[in-house]
């Protein structure tokens, strides 16, 4: 398995949610690439530790799977791997955006679907209490029939939307929104976590997958070469 073709095609993903936004065919279709392929990359640094540690895995693997046979075996390198390793995931995935996608790639695992796509507004300059509006469009087959349609449902929630988030950003002494400060993009909501912005979490997901498999394979190197 190339894990770095893998991580380039995760980007590719990336760029494509970001270009269909907020089309929730579009989206979903490549969300659903994007997350398979950090789930694969996941796989991959696993398959890396069980060959360098010499588990012989021969199965599909998994965290579960990979820490059941080190204690099989009793390898102490590969035990203090699994320990590091699930530290290490839960590390990086604490803060909101990463913390959706991985409870996302676990569904997919686990069921192969993804949460609902919603179409919603939100300001262009983000601030940590803005609020978005959800819009209701129109689809045919699940795709957005016309940049017309979707402007004609914009336009009817806008004076609220702005009304509402104007409001939260006086409060908190933060610059009001225009007509012309908005965006329509492409939400979900997962388990605790609501109004998750497709595009925008799967941007900062990619600086943790990096992380992830530049740590994982220097902790590996590091404990192979126990004498």
């Amino acid at each position: 398995m190339n894990i770095e073709k893998i991580i380039d095609d995760c980007k590719i993903y990336q760029k494509q949610i970001k270009q269909y936004d907020p089309d929730p065919f579009y989206v979903n279709y490549f969300f659903s690439k994007f997350i398979d392929s950090i789930n694969m990359v996941i796989e991959g640094v696993l398959d890396e530790a069980n060959r360098d540690f010499g588990l012989f895995i021969t199965e599909k693997i998994s965290y579960e799977k990979f820490l059941k046979k080190a204690k099989e075996k009793n390898d102490v390198k590969a035990i203090k791997f699994s320990e590091w390793y699930i530290e290490k995931i839960n590390q990086e995935h604490k803060s909101r955006f990463p913390k959706a996608i991985k409870k996302i790639c676990e569904l997919k695992i686990k069921e192969n679907t993804l949460p609902e796509i919603k179409i919603m507004i939100r300001a262009k300059d983000r601030y940590e209490n803005d609020i978005n509006q959800q819009i209701i469009v129109s689809l045919s087959n699940g795709k957005l029939r016309s940049k017309e349609e979707l402007q004609i449902e914009i336009n009817r929630e806008l004076p609220v939307f702005l009304e509402v988030i104007n409001h939260k950003r006086t409060e908190n002494n933060e610059p009001s929104v225009n007509e012309n400060q908005i965006a329509t993009s492409s939400f979900f909501d997962i388990e605790d976590i609501f109004q998750v912005e497709v595009a925008y979490a799967a941007e900062i997901y990619i600086p943790v997958l990096l992380r992830l498999v530049e740590e994982s394979r220097k902790k590996i190197k590091e404990l192979a070469s126990w004498s």
